[in-house]
């Protein structure tokens, strides 16, 4: 039989060491909470490191941008004038493989045109100091209509061919190419990446040099400096003849992909 004795001393360290794990669990458990900003981050620690990520890649779109006016005494009148250029470019369009979808008419519109006219019927004294203004009215003589129009050429290499070949039937206002890429998003995500993995190299090093340990990451932002893509110079007379030549080659170089982001770590 084991003594009473015995049992109570068993039972009183067996207590004293459930305590101290106790103790020892809760300890460790604060400090994680603390560590995660669970309990207020007041007076948590950090460093921002910031990290910069370019990705260079050669334009595969170039978008050409005309406009078509003309001029009539009737509404009707300047919008078929207008038509008739439109239908012209879309078939030279289709002729040199660009697909419907990649044609968008971006604002078409009409506007009246005016004239001042003076009401020769009143004379106006004149005097020393020369003869007042006669009076008169605006009138309106005809209509401007017009149509912009975006095109996206697929085939990079046909745009100088394809611009020089608008001057040739009749648009108003040509500009372009713009050269852009068509998806951007893949782009983006590896510069992106480039520049975190930029600013986790910076924050290790750091860390080492200041003896510190790395917590969690506390915020995080990006910002991104996508340069405007470069525009070449169409010519084109505002006749809308040109003298043939053969097209000219047009560079497309290189677009940039940037991404800077700034990382915030907690420190313990």
């Amino acid at each position: 039989m084991i003594p009473n004795q015995y049992v109570t001393n068993l039972y009183r360290t067996s207590l004293a060491f459930l305590v101290i794990i106790s103790l020892f669990f809760a300890v460790k458990f604060l400090t994680e909470l603390r560590s995660y900003g669970m309990m207020g981050s007041g007076d948590v620690n950090t460093i921002t490191l910031s990290g910069h990520g370019e990705v260079q890649a050669v334009p595969d779109i170039a978008n050409v941008y005309f406009t078509i006016r003309k001029e009539g005494k009737t509404v009707k009148e300047a919008q078929e004038a207008v038509a008739e250029v439109e239908k012209k470019s879309l078939d030279f369009l289709k002729e040199n493989k660009v697909e419907e979808k990649d044609i968008k008419t971006t604002n078409a519109s009409f506007n009246p045109k005016y004239e001042y006219k003076y009401d020769t019927r009143i004379l106006m004294p004149c005097s020393e100091f020369g003869c007042p203004p006669r009076p008169g009215t605006n009138v309106i003589t005809g209509y401007e209509a017009y149509e912009s129009i975006t095109v996206k050429v697929r085939n990079t290499d046909e745009v100088g061919k394809i611009m020089q070949g608008f001057g040739t039937l009749g648009v108003s206002e040509l500009s372009g190419p713009n050269f852009t890429i068509d998806n951007e998003d893949g782009l983006k995500a590896e510069a992106r990446k480039k520049a975190i993995d930029d600013a986790k190299d910076k924050a290790k090093i750091l860390s080492k040099d200041l003896g510190v340990r790395l917590g969690r990451i506390a915020s995080f932002s990006e910002s991104g400096n996508y340069p405007m893509p470069m525009f070449s110079k169409a010519s084109l007379s505002y006749g809308g003849v040109v003298e043939e030549s053969a097209p000219a080659e047009i560079p497309k170089g290189e677009n940039t992909i940037i991404s800077d982001v700034t990382i915030t770590y907690e420190i313990r």
